[in-house]
Protein backbone atom coordinates (compact mmCIF):
# COMPACT_ATOMS: atom_id res chain seq x y z
CA UNK A 1 0.00 0.00 0.00
CA UNK A 2 1.54 3.16 -0.96
CA UNK A 3 0.45 6.20 0.93
CA UNK A 4 2.30 9.26 1.74
CA UNK A 5 2.44 8.98 5.48
CA UNK A 6 4.48 12.07 6.66
CA UNK A 7 2.76 14.54 4.41
CA UNK A 8 -0.83 12.85 5.42
CA UNK A 9 0.22 12.78 9.45
CA UNK A 10 1.57 16.40 9.37
CA UNK A 11 -1.75 17.80 7.95
CA UNK A 12 -3.91 15.83 9.65
CA UNK A 13 -2.34 16.79 13.34
CA UNK A 14 -2.83 20.46 12.18
CA UNK A 15 -6.26 19.88 11.29
CA UNK A 16 -6.70 18.92 15.04
CA UNK A 17 -4.43 21.09 16.93
CA UNK A 18 -6.59 24.27 15.27
CA UNK A 19 -9.83 24.80 17.70
CA UNK A 20 -12.90 24.28 15.87
CA UNK A 21 -16.69 22.72 16.91
CA UNK A 22 -15.19 19.50 18.11
CA UNK A 23 -12.93 21.20 20.20
CA UNK A 24 -15.11 23.25 22.07
CA UNK A 25 -17.60 20.64 22.50
CA UNK A 26 -15.37 18.33 23.91
CA UNK A 27 -13.68 20.75 26.48
CA UNK A 28 -17.02 21.23 27.51
CA UNK A 29 -18.21 18.08 28.07
CA UNK A 30 -14.58 17.28 30.04
CA UNK A 31 -15.50 20.19 32.06
CA UNK A 32 -18.84 18.70 33.12
CA UNK A 33 -17.35 15.59 34.11
CA UNK A 34 -14.45 12.97 32.43
CA UNK A 35 -16.17 10.70 31.23
CA UNK A 36 -18.46 12.96 29.05
CA UNK A 37 -15.40 14.77 27.59
CA UNK A 38 -14.51 11.13 26.68
CA UNK A 39 -17.70 10.13 25.38
CA UNK A 40 -18.02 13.60 23.13
CA UNK A 41 -14.69 12.49 21.74
CA UNK A 42 -15.37 9.08 21.09
CA UNK A 43 -18.80 10.39 19.73
CA UNK A 44 -16.60 12.69 17.62
CA UNK A 45 -14.90 10.08 15.78
CA UNK A 46 -17.78 8.28 15.31
CA UNK A 47 -19.22 11.03 13.08
CA UNK A 48 -16.06 10.73 11.35
CA UNK A 49 -15.99 7.39 10.52
CA UNK A 50 -19.65 7.96 8.91
CA UNK A 51 -17.65 10.64 6.52
CA UNK A 52 -14.77 8.15 6.10
CA UNK A 53 -17.54 5.38 4.98
CA UNK A 54 -19.61 7.81 2.51
CA UNK A 55 -16.39 9.14 0.91
CA UNK A 56 -15.13 5.50 0.54
CA UNK A 57 -18.41 4.56 -0.65
CA UNK A 58 -18.94 8.04 -3.53
CA UNK A 59 -21.84 9.30 -1.20
CA UNK A 60 -19.52 12.34 -0.80
CA UNK A 61 -18.61 12.50 -3.96
CA UNK A 62 -22.51 13.20 -4.42
CA UNK A 63 -23.16 15.78 -1.82
CA UNK A 64 -20.18 17.95 -3.06
CA UNK A 65 -21.68 18.16 -5.88
CA UNK A 66 -25.42 19.07 -5.27
CA UNK A 67 -25.27 22.60 -3.59
CA UNK A 68 -28.92 21.73 -2.06
CA UNK A 69 -27.21 18.43 -0.51
CA UNK A 70 -24.20 20.80 0.82
CA UNK A 71 -26.27 23.55 2.25
CA UNK A 72 -28.73 21.21 3.90
CA UNK A 73 -26.21 19.46 6.16
CA UNK A 74 -24.46 22.46 6.64
CA UNK A 75 -27.44 24.53 7.93
CA UNK A 76 -29.01 21.37 10.03
CA UNK A 77 -24.85 21.32 11.55
CA UNK A 78 -25.07 25.34 11.81
CA UNK A 79 -28.61 25.06 13.82
CA UNK A 80 -27.47 22.47 16.04
CA UNK A 81 -24.34 24.21 17.43
CA UNK A 82 -26.82 27.38 17.80
CA UNK A 83 -29.08 24.81 19.90
CA UNK A 84 -25.71 24.08 22.11
CA UNK A 85 -25.03 27.67 22.73
CA UNK A 86 -28.49 28.81 23.44
CA UNK A 87 -28.83 26.33 25.77
CA UNK A 88 -25.08 27.22 27.33
CA UNK A 89 -26.07 30.91 27.62
CA UNK A 90 -29.64 29.75 29.60
CA UNK A 91 -27.65 27.83 31.93
CA UNK A 92 -25.29 30.43 32.61
CA UNK A 93 -28.96 32.80 33.36
CA UNK A 94 -30.14 30.24 35.52
CA UNK A 95 -26.61 30.02 37.59
CA UNK A 96 -26.93 33.68 38.75
CA UNK A 97 -29.63 32.38 41.06
CA UNK A 98 -28.43 29.46 42.14
CA UNK A 99 -25.99 28.81 44.98
CA UNK A 100 -22.85 27.56 45.07
CA UNK A 101 -23.56 23.93 45.93
CA UNK A 102 -26.60 23.55 43.27
CA UNK A 103 -24.40 25.22 40.76
CA UNK A 104 -21.65 22.65 40.92
CA UNK A 105 -23.95 19.51 41.34
CA UNK A 106 -25.75 19.25 37.77
CA UNK A 107 -22.87 17.43 36.00
CA UNK A 108 -22.95 14.90 38.90
CA UNK A 109 -26.81 14.47 39.28
CA UNK A 110 -26.66 12.36 36.00
CA UNK A 111 -25.82 8.92 35.80
CA UNK A 112 -22.96 7.75 34.51
CA UNK A 113 -24.72 6.25 31.67
CA UNK A 114 -26.82 9.54 30.86
CA UNK A 115 -23.73 11.34 30.88
CA UNK A 116 -22.09 9.10 28.70
CA UNK A 117 -25.49 9.29 25.99
CA UNK A 118 -25.26 13.10 26.51
CA UNK A 119 -21.37 13.73 25.68
CA UNK A 120 -21.34 10.90 22.55
CA UNK A 121 -24.29 12.73 21.31
CA UNK A 122 -23.46 16.03 21.12
CA UNK A 123 -19.59 14.77 19.66
CA UNK A 124 -21.42 12.88 16.72
CA UNK A 125 -24.07 14.71 15.70
CA UNK A 126 -21.38 18.20 15.79
CA UNK A 127 -19.11 16.08 13.72
CA UNK A 128 -21.68 14.41 11.37
CA UNK A 129 -23.67 17.76 10.45
CA UNK A 130 -20.22 19.24 9.60
CA UNK A 131 -19.96 19.42 5.62
CA UNK A 132 -16.18 20.45 5.97
CA UNK A 133 -15.46 16.91 7.54
CA UNK A 134 -16.80 15.07 4.56
CA UNK A 135 -15.00 17.05 2.08
CA UNK A 136 -11.94 16.64 4.00
CA UNK A 137 -12.21 13.11 3.42
CA UNK A 138 -13.29 13.52 -0.32
CA UNK A 139 -10.72 16.51 -1.23
CA UNK A 140 -7.99 16.73 1.02
CA UNK A 141 -7.32 12.75 1.84
CA UNK A 142 -7.06 11.57 -1.54
CA UNK A 143 -4.22 13.62 -2.28
CA UNK A 144 -1.95 11.19 -0.25
CA UNK A 145 -3.45 8.16 -1.68
CA UNK A 146 -0.95 6.73 -4.66
CA UNK A 147 -1.52 4.52 -7.68
CA UNK A 148 -0.51 1.15 -7.34
CA UNK A 149 -3.28 -0.40 -5.14
CA UNK A 150 -6.86 -0.36 -4.49
CA UNK A 151 -8.01 3.92 -3.68
CA UNK A 152 -10.73 2.21 -1.56
CA UNK A 153 -8.43 0.55 1.02
CA UNK A 154 -6.14 3.07 0.99
CA UNK A 155 -8.70 5.98 1.89
CA UNK A 156 -9.81 3.40 4.80
CA UNK A 157 -6.64 2.71 5.75
CA UNK A 158 -5.68 6.41 6.28
CA UNK A 159 -9.16 7.19 7.72
CA UNK A 160 -8.50 4.91 10.23
CA UNK A 161 -5.46 6.31 10.79
CA UNK A 162 -6.99 10.04 11.46
CA UNK A 163 -9.55 8.46 13.82
CA UNK A 164 -6.99 6.42 16.00
CA UNK A 165 -4.93 9.81 16.50
CA UNK A 166 -8.00 11.79 17.11
CA UNK A 167 -8.72 9.65 19.79
CA UNK A 168 -5.22 10.17 21.03
CA UNK A 169 -5.59 14.11 21.12
CA UNK A 170 -9.03 14.23 22.32
CA UNK A 171 -8.52 12.19 25.59
CA UNK A 172 -5.46 14.15 26.23
CA UNK A 173 -7.23 17.66 26.08
CA UNK A 174 -10.11 15.94 27.86
CA UNK A 175 -7.80 15.02 30.65
CA UNK A 176 -6.37 18.58 31.15
CA UNK A 177 -10.10 19.60 30.38
CA UNK A 178 -11.38 18.00 32.73
CA UNK A 179 -9.15 20.15 35.31
CA UNK A 180 -11.92 23.35 34.97
CA UNK A 181 -14.33 21.05 36.98
CA UNK A 182 -12.70 22.60 40.59
CA UNK A 183 -13.73 26.10 38.37
CA UNK A 184 -16.59 25.35 37.65
CA UNK A 185 -17.80 24.47 41.26
CA UNK A 186 -17.19 28.42 41.78
CA UNK A 187 -20.78 29.89 40.45
CA UNK A 188 -19.15 33.38 38.97
CA UNK A 189 -16.39 31.26 36.81
CA UNK A 190 -19.11 28.57 35.78
CA UNK A 191 -21.51 31.94 34.85
CA UNK A 192 -18.46 33.09 32.77
CA UNK A 193 -17.57 29.41 31.26
CA UNK A 194 -21.45 28.87 30.08
CA UNK A 195 -21.58 32.27 28.86
CA UNK A 196 -18.04 32.69 26.79
CA UNK A 197 -18.31 29.08 25.45
CA UNK A 198 -22.54 29.42 24.71
CA UNK A 199 -21.64 32.43 22.81
CA UNK A 200 -18.97 30.64 20.64
CA UNK A 201 -21.16 28.36 19.65
CA UNK A 202 -23.24 30.88 18.38
CA UNK A 203 -21.05 32.35 16.63
CA UNK A 204 -19.51 29.35 15.21
CA UNK A 205 -22.74 28.49 13.97
CA UNK A 206 -23.97 31.50 12.61
CA UNK A 207 -20.21 31.46 10.61
CA UNK A 208 -21.24 27.73 9.49
CA UNK A 209 -24.25 28.62 8.30
CA UNK A 210 -23.27 32.01 6.34
CA UNK A 211 -20.16 30.69 4.88
CA UNK A 212 -20.27 30.02 1.37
Amino acid sequence: MSVDLIGFLGVVLVAYVVPGPDFLVVVRSAAEHPSKGRAAAMGAQAGLCVHMLAAAIGLSVIAARSPVVYDAVKLLGAAYLICLGVRAVLAARRAVRQRHESSAAPAESRSGGARWRSGFAQGFFTNVLNPKAALFFLSILPQFVHGGGSTTRQIFFLGILDVLIGIVYWFALAAVAARLRALLARPKFRRRWELTTGWLFIVIGVGVAAAA
